[in-house]
């Protein structure tokens, strides 16, 4: 049986003090991870600097982007910057990765939002490339979007061979990708590919389900290795005009995207999809409904 973890998502701060003291709360509540986003626009803060703040103020609590865009990043640079955080945690950090996706990022900083093929292949490169700097040896690799050229980075991460990686997927592609690379998917909602909110024919229980089957097979032998989660978009008793930027709640409903009700509803939801479908891993999406989720946690940390 896999073991649950729980992960919160926050976003930012009126200072460092408040920060750390937001970071504290999400480790005393008992959440195993505290992520933090990675867009351009909204107020929210940047996540490099923001995880290491947090990691600075709490002693249990791992620390991860939800998730990284590939595209605002060179990877060579990306590999730095999360190694030494990696360091700095003592080997707390979770790295998540996705090919970036808000249009509203891409075009407020001037730049090309590509297809969704092009974005999925970067990735792909990517992976490989911090996958090869956070090795033993120096790394030499041309591809088709990167190239680096016999580079011995240092530091090395605590976490041997890498920490763990986790990938955001809605679409096949991204799906299969993460099934054979990834240690923790992701599985949310496939979004458009002009970046303007979620595909109309993507959402729902079937979906969902399809997603989950599609990640077994690519997964092969390594299925039972992989971590298998989503965010929870919306918990406990439904909230008038809740939405979220990529999803609404008929493409939500009948998934764990969407967990409501009572306490004994949420842990007999959470308890459902890990035991009959192997999700194990509940983000929290929304910093208001921490509160709601923290009798969940109570009950099935250690189930």
């Amino acid at each position: 049986m896999r073991r649950f973890r729980f992960g919160a998502v926050m976003r930012q701060a009126t200072s460092g003090r408040a920060w750390a003291e937001k970071a504290r709360r999400v480790e005393g509540a008992g959440f195993d991870v505290l992520l933090v986003p990675d867009h351009l626009v909204g107020d929210r803060f940047a996540p490099v600097a923001a995880l290491t703040a947090a990691a600075c103020a709490t002693s249990r609590l791992r620390v991860g982007a939800m998730v990284l865009a590939n595209d605002f990043r060179h990877p060579a640079v990306l590999a730095k910057e999360l190694a030494t955080l990696d360091v700095i945690s003592e080997g707390r950090l979770e790295v998540g990765l996705g090919t970036g996706w808000m249009a509203g990022d891409y075009a407020g900083a001037g730049l090309e939002l590509a297809t969704p093929g092009v974005r999925v292949a970067r990735l792909e490169e990517a992976v490989t490339v911090l996958k090869g700097l956070w090795g033993e040896e120096d790394f030499t690799f041309e591809g088709d979007h990167y190239a680096v050229r016999g580079l011995e980075m240092r530091p090395k991460p605590v976490q041997r061979p890498h920490p763990p990686l986790l990938l955001g997927a809605g679409g096949p592609r991204m799906v299969r990708l993460a099934a054979r690379e990834a240690d923790s998917v992701n599985l949310a909602m496939r979004v458009r590919a002009d970046g303007k909110g979620p595909d109309p024919r993507d959402g729902g229980a079937a979906a969902f389900l399809a997603k989950l089957q599609a990640v077994r097979e690519a997964a092969g032998a390594r299925y039972d290795r992989l971590e298998l989660g989503t965010s929870v978009i919306e918990v406990g008793e439904r909230k008038a005009g809740q939405a979220w930027s990529a999803a609404d709640r008929p493409r939500l409903e009948g998934t764990p995207q969407m967990l409501l009700g009572t306490r004994r509803d949420l842990v007999d939801q959470v308890r459902h999809w890990r035991d009959e479908h192997d999700v194990s891993y509940f983000v929290v999406h929304q910093e208001e409904d921490i509160d709601a989720f923290v009798p969940v946690i109570e009950e099935l940390a250690t189930a």
